[in-house]
């Protein structure tokens, strides 16, 4: 059976419910028969998005409405890692479209997860900033966590283990201490964010690890780096020379 295109249904009054869904497009029109015949890379964003979201609104394709999201946003990344709370504030997104974003945003995280574990990276300070990043900087609160190592600095695990306010969280060093330990680990990254996205290490960020960095010494766990991310940069203060 042959796709109408919205045009053909003026006549029954359904051209705008029509327009939203992409199935009813002309198959030439249609962001899935485009990616059939040329492929993902000659796609714009909104149309890959487009397929993600599946549907738009009346009067408003899914192409439409993924260029107006996409906008609002100013990013994919922005727009991926936001609070599945601000997508369903966004008009035409659904708790159905949210969830599928989310979804496509922990896996963009898992994959940067596994290369950073593949090719272990960790003492390279923008390979772990890269999975930080989007791990934690568009988080709207403050969290800390770390990055469990052993003797050869391979992974163990990563854990957030404090979340606090917009502007700051309570780190308590022994626990961060106490899990080392329980892990077994011979070495730690600790990281956290900052919501207003500037990732200039505060005074008392800089006290904390120093702080952790004492406390760790005394059990022969070395702490490698404190990396500070937001959701555009990044700074590690073990390439600032403060460690």
């Amino acid at each position: 059976m042959t796709a109408k295109h919205p045009d053909d249904l003026r006549s029954k009054g359904n051209i705008e419910a029509a327009s939203s869904v992409i199935a009813n497009w002309l198959e030439d029109e249609q962001p899935r028969a485009r990616m059939a015949r040329y492929g993902a890379a000659q796609m714009s964003t909104a149309e890959l998005l487009a397929l993600c979201l599946a549907s738009g609104l009346p009067g408003e394709n899914a192409v439409l409405l993924s260029q107006r999201i996409l906008k609002e946003f100013g990013s994919v990344h922005a727009l991926l890692a936001a609070p599945i709370q601000q997508l369903l504030a966004v008009r035409g997104v659904g708790p159905a479209k949210a969830a599928r974003l989310k979804a496509i945003h922990e896996l963009s995280v898992r994959e940067t997860e596994v290369q950073l574990k593949r090719t272990q990276s960790f003492n390279e300070p923008a390979a772990v900033a890269r999975f930080l990043r989007k791990r934690l900087g568009h988080l709207g609160y403050e969290a800390f966590g770390c990055m469990f190592l052993n003797a050869k600095h391979e992974h163990i695990a990563f854990e957030i283990l404090f979340r606090g306010s917009i502007d700051r969280t309570h780190v308590h060093a022994r626990e961060v201490l106490k899990r080392g330990l329980e892990l077994n680990a011979a070495a730690l990254i600790v990281c956290h964010n900052h919501p207003s996205g500037n990732a200039e290490p505060s005074q008392a960020d800089i006290g904390l690890t120093r702080s952790l960095f004492d406390l760790l010494e005394q059990v022969e766990i070395r702490l490698l780096d404190h990396v500070v991310v937001s959701a555009n940069t990044w700074v590690s203060l073990q390439l600032r020379g403060l460690l």
